[in-house]
């Protein structure tokens, strides 16, 4: 079964539109998925995921996403939920988002507000509730013999990825904003120190030289 649905813009990782609630899920479930499907979204923003199709599996279900002209449509289904006909749905998506102006798509600034777009996944969506009808099963059957050859990943794996990821990044802006200060700290602390003997040694030498010439001059 289609539990989540976001239709987003990769340039920004900006979600455009989502599906209707469905009534009989916890919201407290969906809310954790939809961060999930946001956080997937910025994934594919920030290039670490691939922007083209992929499936990610978390828990008993797995996101499925396509991303076609910059808009990527991704859904949440049970894993026992055909995966061939998880991206049927997805197509139809981008069939009816494509026939929509564009334009709008560029205009929008703030997450879920292109609100005309939630009845159009509803609708879509229902289509897809039931695996065996005629259209749904003509769907699996058609070119059955081909597999989707689709990458596949754990949504654990890749949260561990990006949180190495920002781990590293923390330590860069720390060692770059504290190295200077460390730098100079300790430049100052150096000069206090040598300064002075550097001074003295520079006298001695001059000295030293002085006498060495005259006594050349009086031999």
């Amino acid at each position: 079964m289609v539990k989540v649905t976001i239709i987003g813009r990769v340039s920004d990782g900006m979600p455009l539109a989502q599906g209707p609630r469905l009534h009989e899920e916890n919201n407290d479930v969906l809310t954790t998925y939809k961060k999930q499907a946001e956080f997937i979204l910025k994934e594919i923003y920030l290039q670490a995921l691939p922007s083209s199709k992929m499936t990610i599996l978390v828990d008993h279900h797995c996101f499925n996403y396509t991303v076609e002209n910059g808009i990527c449509y991704l859904t949440l289904c049970e894993s026992s939920y055909p995966r061939k006909l998880a991206f049927h749905y997805l197509q139809d998506l981008q069939q009816e988002f494509e026939r929509l102006d564009s334009s709008l798509v560029d205009r929008i600034t703030k997450p879920y507000t292109f609100i005309k777009l939630d009845t159009v996944i509803g609708n879509i969506r229902k289509q897809y509730v039931d695996t065996r009808t005629q259209a749904n099963l003509s769907k699996l059957n058609s070119h059955r013999q081909k597999e989707l050859d689709i990458a596949t990943e754990e949504l654990s794996l890749i949260t561990e990825r990006r949180r190495r990821v920002e781990m590293m990044e923390r330590m860069m802006e720390a060692h770059i904003s504290t190295s200077p200060v460390w730098e100079s700290k300790r430049l100052e602390i150096i000069a206090l120190k040598w300064t002075p003997i550097t001074i003295l040694l520079v006298v001695a030498s001059v000295l030293l030289w002085t006498c060495l010439i005259l006594q050349d001059d009086f031999r």
